[in-house]
C-alpha cells in the first residue's frame, strides 16, 4: 500500500498514455475512473490536481484537463438564477435540512434537464480528460453514484476521473470512509491503494 504521494505520482503517466485516453483495454469504451483517497489528504490531492492541470494544459497540445468542482457548479447555477441569497436566508431561518429539497429542485437533479449535467456536458471538448471534484463539499445534495450514473449517458467520448474523499472498492463507495454512498459498478479504480 503506497502513500498518497506515491499514488498521485502514478496519475500523470496514466493520463499521458494514449490507450487510456482512447479507452483501449476496457472493451474500447471510454472509462469512468475513481481516485479514492483518505479525507485527511484532501489538501494534498487538491494541490496535485492543480499541478496536473498546469503541467498538462500548459505543455500538451493534444489533451486538456477540464476540472468540474460540483460544489462550485452548484453555487454558480444558484447565483445565476438569483437564488443564492434566498438559499442563505432560508438556511439561517429554517436550518440546513430545509434547503436540501429546494436546491435539488432548482438544479433539476436527476431530471432530463439536470442543470449540473448540462453544465458539464456543454463544456466538455473532444480532447478533454474530465476531473470531477468537490464530491465531499456537495454531499448530500449531490451523491457521487447519482452524478456518475447520469453523466455516463452524456459523457461517453472522453475519460472522466472522480476524485473521491473516501473509499471505493470497485462496487461500494464510502464517503469519508464512513458514509455509504450506494453501490456503483461502472467505474474503474484509477490507482490501487
Amino acid at each position: 500500500m503506497g502513500t498518497v504521494y506515491d499514488r498521485l505520482d502514478k496519475i500523470f503517466p496514466i493520463l499521458m498514455d494514449k490507450r487510456f485516453r482512447e479507452g483501449k483495454g476496457l472493451g474500447n469504451e471510454i472509462g469512468f475512473y475513481i481516485f479514492d483517497y483518505d479525507p485527511e489528504d484532501e489538501i494534498i490531492v487538491r494541490e496535485h490536481i492543480e499541478f496536473l492541470k498546469q503541467k498538462i494544459n500548459n505543455e500538451s497540445i493534444d489533451i486538456n484537463i477540464r476540472e468540474f468542482d460540483l460544489y462550485e457548479i452548484m453555487i454558480e447555477i444558484l447565483e445565476n438564477k438569483g437564488y443564492l441569497e434566498k438559499i442563505f436566508d432560508m438556511e439561517r431561518e429554517k436550518g440546513t435540512a430545509a434547503i436540501l429539497k429546494p436546491i435539488k429542485s432548482t438544479l433539476r437533479l436527476t431530471q432530463k434537464n439536470d442543470l449540473v449535467v448540462e453544465y458539464i456536458r456543454d463544456r466538455v471538448e473532444a480532447d478533454d480528460i474530465v476531473f470531477l471534484t468537490g464530491v465531499g463539499k456537495i454531499w448530500p445534495i449531490i451523491r457521487s453514484h447519482t452524478i456518475l450514473n447520469v453523466l455516463h449517458s452524456v459523457i461517453d467520448s472522453v475519460p472522466l476521473i472522480m476524485f473521491y474523499p473516501g473509499t471505493y472498492s470497485g462496487q461500494n463507495i464510502r464517503l469519508c470512509n464512513e458514509i455509504d454512498d450506494q453501490n456503483y459498478y461502472r467505474a474503474f479504480k484509477l490507482v490501487e491503494r
